[in-house]
């Protein structure tokens, strides 16, 4: 596999919310993660819609977790980084940070 496609705004915070939760990642916890650490209201149609791009590029997988207790609990559909996209949430990152460093150092600069 090359690159993967350019991703929205959605998916690579998709991205970021799966290396955060882990084995607890799947639908809600990600709407959840999102919607916590950005303060921005998410659908839920946009992050299952994020989840079949980002599979697409094999940067996640699905995996079926046991299922739920309650009488007739059906399995939740669980996701978890692929190494590509581990290393696609890594370059990502690296890429922020290259292009924040420098950028008001010192308030009292911006300030005059």
């Amino acid at each position: 596999m090359g690159m993967p496609a350019a991703l929205n705004q959605v998916d690579l915070l998709t991205l970021v919310a799966l290396a955060r939760l882990g084995d607890t990642a799947y639908g809600v916890t990600i709407r959840e993660e999102i919607q916590k650490c950005t303060a921005r209201a998410v659908s839920m149609a946009a992050v299952y819609a994020a989840l079949d791009r980002l599979h697409r590029q094999e940067l996640v997988r699905p995996w079926l977790g046991e299922p739920r207790p309650e009488r007739g609990g059906r399995a939740r559909r669980h996701y978890a980084l692929t190494r590509s996209g581990q290393a696609v949430v890594r370059t990502e990152r690296s890429i922020a940070m290259r292009m924040w460093r420098g950028v008001w150092p010192s308030a009292t600069r911006h300030e005059r």
